[in-house]
């Protein structure tokens, strides 16, 4: 794998700000970029342990946790989320399945709709609403999703949802009897070892964490994200994590350190169809063209651009973490048509 020719032919690689990492299991490290300032009035580098916020990459804890529980043979896929929830859920649509939710597949409105060509300007206004600084439990986000007419029936097809991760997250804590964060950390977190991992405040981050920079004509090139996202990350998006952390975790799913063998292979069987030689499992993305395998999770958000992915034939975990939002997906694509 010729990773540093890929490098080389990155449109944005003299721009990009965060870490490029492309891990072997057997060879180490086989290429390794970190790049830019994770703090700019500080003039404070990136570097390899560097943690980043990862956006909607959050959603591959929150199906493991979510498996978790179904191997436990405390959930359902088939369940019903209304079953499951203590809430009144508006106009959410009573079929919708936990294996609805996981597939992206319930039709649930979305409190900021991906699949919308202005997203961007649905969020700001969101925010206007709703300040970032309250987003603290899961519960929050109830008022901005239940009102919203379904898009679709459960099952028709596959339609992005962050509000179907809330949700799921809501099932985590409705179960668990805990926090959704605390139960992350319980059982993925802290089991793996996952040392640079957490759901940290904003306004409270650790040491050698990067700060996510907005783009834009309409912001200084100081100005940070914290007035974009959420205070603290929900079951949809907002972990921090970094490159080591993340090849802990791959490897811990393909060794069944989180799940068992059966649900694992549940987890990372295509469930619904993308188009493109995509699919989807219960939480991932999965490309399969040619006999060219790849499990990757993605995230995009103020200040944040994010991919993963493991190639199961190479056992090779390549992932990107960037802290600002120039595009990191082309790197995958090329990784992906090798």
């Amino acid at each position: 794998m010729n990773v540093s020719k890929i490098w080389d032919n990155y449109i944005h690689s003299d721009d990009f700000s965060g870490v490029f990492s492309v891990t072997c299991e057997h060879g180490g490290v086989i290429f390794e970029k970190c790049q830019g300032l994770r703090n700019r009035s500080e003039k404070l580098p990136n570097n390899i342990d560097t943690a980043f916020g990862i956006a909607s990459g959050t959603k591959l804890f929150t199906a493991l946790a979510v498996c978790k529980l179904i191997d436990e043979n405390k959930l359902l896929l088939e369940e019903k989320i209304c079953d499951i929830l203590p809430f009144n859920l508006g106009q959410i649509d009573r079929n919708a399945t936990v294996f609805h939710l996981l597939t992206h597949s319930s039709g649930v409105g979305d409190y900021i709709d991906e699949e919308s060509p202005d997203s961007t300007a649905q969020m700001e206004e969101l925010n206007r609403k709703y300040p970032v600084y309250l987003w603290e439990r899961l519960e929050y986000y109830l008022p901005m999703i239940t009102p919203l007419p379904p898009k679709f029936k459960p099952g028709e097809r596959f339609g992005y949802s962050n509000a179907g991760f809330i949700l799921l997250g809501l099932a985590i804590e409705a179960i668990s009897k805990m926090p959704y964060q605390q139960f992350i950390r319980k059982i993925i977190i802290e089991p793996l070892k996952l040392n640079r991992t957490g759901f940290y405040r904003s306004d409270l981050l650790p040491a050698n964490t990067a700060l996510g920079y907005l783009s834009g004509e309409l912001y200084n090139e100081q100005r940070t994200n914290v007035f974009s996202l959420p205070v603290i990350g929900g079951a949809d998006g907002g972990i921090y994590t970094c490159a080591s952390d993340l090849d802990i975790l791959w490897r811990g799913v393909f060794s069944r350190k989180i799940l068992s063998e059966k649900m694992t292979n549940q987890f990372l069987k295509p469930q619904i169809n993308i188009g493109n030689g995509q699919s989807y499992g219960l939480g991932v993305y999965i490309h399969n063209r040619d006999g060219n395998l790849v499990y990757y999770a993605v995230g995009g958000d103020f200040g944040v651009d994010f991919f993963t992915a493991y190639f199961p034939e190479q056992k090779i975990v390549a992932s990107a973490l960037g802290n600002t939002e120039i595009n990191t997906y082309p790197l995958l694509e090329a990784l992906i048509s090798l």
